[in-house]
């Protein structure tokens, strides 16, 4: 899997039918070791605090079953999160979520098709409803092409220095598959096709593999 300096594709990172991404218990082993440690030694404050943290970690990392559209012309959403941006851009239209940290930062795959493009670019660490993030920020660009072509951005932000992705070039996925995951509150970028019409708009909340953000105009 690709290897990307501090946006990392998870070479020893494997996602799960779970509810929650196995990333997670690279962070929830320590932290039981300690809060076990902090029992034993009578510290009940530092053990309380700990599973507390514990707990914000778990439920940063959950990894919900979707149900995915069975409507051969949707586009889903590749994240959950909130549309802060829907514009043109020659003819095509750019589209922007956010990711706050209380979203599920699971990625999917907003189509069907073979990876046939994935590219690192390194950058800023701007916040990611900046708009200045899509084109500075460190990222990495994914191109899924079938019947039909899309390409998406995941951005990583001020907080998320780290990028997950479970797939490489060549793997073929299906819609919603889970591809990914990003840490912690970041931005997705997609750049819908003119043979395309988009289905939201700024301010919509869109849910990663179930919510439809564009159609393709003409039956596959």
């Amino acid at each position: 899997m690709l290897q990307l300096g501090p946006l990392q594709a998870g070479s020893f990172c494997f996602h799960n039918q779970e509810n929650m991404a196995r990333d997670a218990y690279y962070f929830l082993t320590p932290l039981a070791v300690l809060a076990l440690g902090s029992w034993l030694g009578d510290l009940p404050g530092v053990t309380f605090s700990l599973l507390l943290l514990g707990a914000a970690v778990a439920f940063f990392f959950r990894d919900p079953d979707r149900s995915i559209p069975d409507d051969r012309r949707a586009i889903v959403s590749p994240a959950d999160g909130k549309i802060i941006r829907l514009e043109p851009r020659g003819d095509h239209v750019a589209v922007s979520i956010f990711l706050s940290v209380l979203n599920v930062h699971v990625t999917r795959a907003p189509i069907g098709g073979v990876i046939t493009e994935e590219k690192y670019r390194p950058g800023q660490f701007r916040v990611a409803y900046d708009e200045r993030a899509s084109v500075e920020n460190e990222q990495l660009s994914v191109t899924i092409s079938g019947e039909h072509e899309l390409t998406f951005s995941l951005i990583a932000g001020i907080v998320a220095r780290r990028i997950r992705f479970w797939k490489k070039k060549g793997q073929r996925v299906g819609k919603g598959d889970r591809i990914g995951l990003i840490r912690f509150g970041s931005r997705v970028d997609i750049i819908l096709p003119p043979e395309s019409e988009p289905a939201v708009k700024a301010g919509d909340r869109v849910t990663a593999g179930t919510s439809v953000i564009a159609y393709w105009k003409q039956d596959l």
